[in-house]
């Protein structure tokens, strides 16, 4: 007999603590699904609102054997896990998803490039560099984008190589180099796929980046042609199809001035890039993911309004104790609509929460974002 997947006695893991985990929750929350958690620390962002939460490395082997041991269902909200350790559960009958050789592709960069040379998505000219590769050659080959094949997340882990000055930030650690392409726009495009190989995808958005490669901006809809939006969404789907994967996976995008498209990178899990369908879908990333991974039908992707994200992000010169300035004044404009992650110290450049803005039209999301951006401020006590 089939096991019921809603409720309280199917036991749903999530390796990771942070903010997506706890969005997740929130949407779970609702389908009387438990969802239970393991990171580093007590005081992680989902750790305070799990059913259950484990002190313990998501890079472990031991912690996430002993961590999954138990689950139906485990998932991930950050790929740099241990692969080895979901690959056992997953041989003991525990359902893995992401499956554990799509994290160990996606997690290296260096593999989730060939990746796409293998499957002929398009993608930018890139090689694999070492900790041994000389600056000389570096040199020859300015301007690059410079990525650590592990660990990188949140804007970590890439170099932009203008110039030669610039030589000194070069990783040394195995690497890719990617030709720097001339591209018009980042875009994003947040697809999912369930065990059925049913597959849903959202509407292309279009982000803005800051200075330290974390998204300042997000717009949904994205100011591109319905010629472009539907090669956007098929090359999604085409990818995630390619890898079989269950769950959802956001796929950036490089926007060409000749119209081409290139995918940049993936992420295999709810993504920055997807925040504002909490607000603006009528299925947010996260109930989807949860949705995809339990083997249930996907929602709807349909847009309910059209809308702006901007990030919380620590301001610079601050470390310590939150404070949000600003907060009342925001909150209290039409369609702004402000999620926290209870993180209770701010540093730099930190993610704190973010801001969706939903409207009846994108123009209008712009405006207010802009304002936004303009009046709240996380620093610190």
């Amino acid at each position: 007999m089939k096991k019921e997947v809603i409720g309280a006695t199917h036991r749903f893991g999530i390796l990771g603590g942070g903010q997506l985990g706890r969005m997740l929750i929130q949407e779970a929350i609702s389908y009387d699904i438990h969802v239970h958690t393991m990171d580093l620390n007590s005081t992680d962002p989902s750790a305070t609102i799990a059913t259950s939460h484990t002190v313990g490395d998501i890079k472990a082997y031991d912690d996430v054997i002993n961590f999954g041991k138990d689950k139906d269902v485990i998932s991930v909200e950050i790929e740099n896990v241990n692969v080895d350790a979901l690959k056992e559960l997953e041989s003991n009958g525990v359902k893995v998803f992401p499956q554990p050789r799509v994290l160990e592709i996606i997690k290296d960069k260096g593999l989730q490039k060939h990746f796409y040379v293998e499957n002929n998505i398009p993608t930018s000219p890139f090689e694999l560099t070492t900790e041994d590769t000389k600056n000389y050659y570096y040199a020859s080959k300015v301007p690059f984008v410079h990525k650590l094949r592990t660990g990188g997340y949140d804007g970590r882990g890439v170099e932009l190589i203008k110039g030669e000055k610039d030589l000194q930030n070069a990783f040394n650690a195995p690497s890719i180099l990617e030709e720097l392409v001339p591209f018009e726009k980042e875009l994003s495009v947040i697809v999912a796929r369930n065990e059925k190989g049913e597959t849903a995808v959202y509407q292309t958005v279009e982000c803005e980046f800051n200075e330290v490669n974390l998204v300042a901006f997000l717009f949904s809809p994205a100011d591109i042609s319905n010629d472009v939006e539907t090669r956007a969404t098929e090359l999604a789907i085409d990818v995630i199809n390619k890898l079989e994967m269950v769950g959802i996976l956001a796929v950036e995008l490089f926007l060409l001035s000749d119209g081409t498209l290139l995918v940049n990178e993936v992420a295999p899990r709810p993504h920055n890039s997807g925040h504002h369908t909490i607000e603006c879908n009528v299925t947010s990333q996260f109930e989807q993911h949860m949705r995809s991974v339990l083997n249930l039908p996907l929602g709807s992707t349909e847009m309910i309004r059209e809308g702006a994200m901007l990030n919380l992000l620590g301001e610079i010169g601050h470390t310590g104790r939150a404070k949000y300035e600003g907060l009342e004044e925001v909150i209290s404009m039409p369609g702004v609509h402000v999620h926290l992650y209870g993180k209770k110290d701010t540093k730099p450049n930190r993610k704190m929460g973010h801001i969706t803005v939903a409207q009846k039209n994108i123009d209008e999301a712009k405006r207010v974002a802009k304002q936004v951006k303009g009046k709240i401020r996380v620093i610190a006590e």
